[in-house]
Protein backbone atom coordinates (compact mmCIF):
# COMPACT_ATOMS: atom_id res chain seq x y z
CA UNK A 1 0.00 0.00 0.00
CA UNK A 2 1.04 3.59 -0.47
CA UNK A 3 2.02 6.33 1.98
CA UNK A 4 -0.75 8.46 0.67
CA UNK A 5 -3.30 5.69 1.73
CA UNK A 6 -1.47 4.40 4.93
CA UNK A 7 -1.92 8.48 5.84
CA UNK A 8 -5.19 8.36 5.12
CA UNK A 9 -5.93 5.13 6.95
CA UNK A 10 -4.60 7.08 10.22
CA UNK A 11 -6.14 10.53 9.83
CA UNK A 12 -9.36 8.97 8.88
CA UNK A 13 -9.24 6.47 11.85
CA UNK A 14 -9.05 9.65 14.51
CA UNK A 15 -12.05 11.30 13.03
CA UNK A 16 -14.36 8.16 12.61
CA UNK A 17 -14.73 6.63 15.87
CA UNK A 18 -17.57 4.26 16.42
CA UNK A 19 -17.06 3.27 12.17
CA UNK A 20 -19.49 4.49 9.66
CA UNK A 21 -23.10 4.12 8.67
CA UNK A 22 -22.72 2.22 5.67
CA UNK A 23 -19.69 0.76 3.40
CA UNK A 24 -17.80 3.60 1.70
CA UNK A 25 -14.45 3.14 -0.50
CA UNK A 26 -11.86 6.44 -1.70
CA UNK A 27 -10.14 5.28 -4.77
CA UNK A 28 -6.72 7.74 -5.03
CA UNK A 29 -5.94 6.37 -8.57
CA UNK A 30 -2.29 5.14 -8.97
CA UNK A 31 -1.93 4.74 -4.94
CA UNK A 32 -4.37 2.17 -3.71
CA UNK A 33 -8.19 2.58 -2.05
CA UNK A 34 -9.08 2.49 1.27
CA UNK A 35 -12.38 1.17 2.97
CA UNK A 36 -14.48 3.26 5.45
CA UNK A 37 -17.67 0.89 7.21
CA UNK A 38 -18.87 0.09 10.58
CA UNK A 39 -15.68 -1.38 11.50
CA UNK A 40 -13.88 1.80 10.82
CA UNK A 41 -10.82 2.59 8.43
CA UNK A 42 -8.71 0.19 7.03
CA UNK A 43 -6.76 -0.05 3.34
CA UNK A 44 -8.53 -2.42 1.00
CA UNK A 45 -10.84 -2.85 -2.24
CA UNK A 46 -14.07 -4.03 -1.68
CA UNK A 47 -17.63 -3.53 -2.83
CA UNK A 48 -19.47 -0.50 -1.70
CA UNK A 49 -22.49 1.34 -1.06
CA UNK A 50 -20.68 4.64 -2.67
CA UNK A 51 -17.19 5.00 -4.13
CA UNK A 52 -15.51 8.67 -4.15
CA UNK A 53 -12.64 9.40 -6.36
CA UNK A 54 -9.68 12.18 -6.21
CA UNK A 55 -6.15 12.53 -7.12
CA UNK A 56 -3.67 12.00 -4.22
CA UNK A 57 -3.14 16.18 -4.09
CA UNK A 58 -7.12 17.09 -4.22
CA UNK A 59 -7.43 13.77 -1.77
CA UNK A 60 -4.82 15.11 1.14
CA UNK A 61 -6.65 18.95 0.48
CA UNK A 62 -10.04 17.40 1.45
CA UNK A 63 -8.24 15.28 4.71
CA UNK A 64 -6.46 18.59 5.86
CA UNK A 65 -9.33 21.13 5.71
CA UNK A 66 -8.05 23.53 3.00
CA UNK A 67 -10.52 22.12 0.39
CA UNK A 68 -14.86 21.51 1.24
CA UNK A 69 -15.57 17.67 -0.42
CA UNK A 70 -18.46 19.36 -1.68
CA UNK A 71 -16.44 22.00 -3.17
CA UNK A 72 -14.40 19.41 -4.50
CA UNK A 73 -17.24 17.50 -6.17
CA UNK A 74 -19.10 20.83 -7.72
CA UNK A 75 -15.53 21.43 -9.16
CA UNK A 76 -14.96 18.11 -11.18
CA UNK A 77 -12.63 17.10 -8.79
CA UNK A 78 -13.91 14.38 -6.62
CA UNK A 79 -16.10 12.09 -8.55
CA UNK A 80 -18.81 9.85 -6.81
CA UNK A 81 -20.10 6.52 -7.89
CA UNK A 82 -23.51 5.08 -5.89
CA UNK A 83 -25.30 5.96 -2.75
CA UNK A 84 -25.25 10.04 -2.92
CA UNK A 85 -26.48 10.20 0.62
CA UNK A 86 -23.87 8.22 2.19
CA UNK A 87 -21.19 10.42 -0.28
CA UNK A 88 -23.01 13.33 2.07
CA UNK A 89 -22.45 11.75 5.36
CA UNK A 90 -19.10 11.15 4.79
CA UNK A 91 -18.77 14.69 3.08
CA UNK A 92 -19.52 15.92 6.85
CA UNK A 93 -17.38 13.77 8.68
CA UNK A 94 -14.65 14.82 6.21
CA UNK A 95 -15.07 18.74 6.36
Amino acid sequence: MSDVIDAAVAALSKRITGGFDGVAKFVVPGEGALMIDGTGVRAGDEEAEVTLTADAETFKAILDGDLNPTMAFMSGKLAVDGNMGLAMQLGSVLS
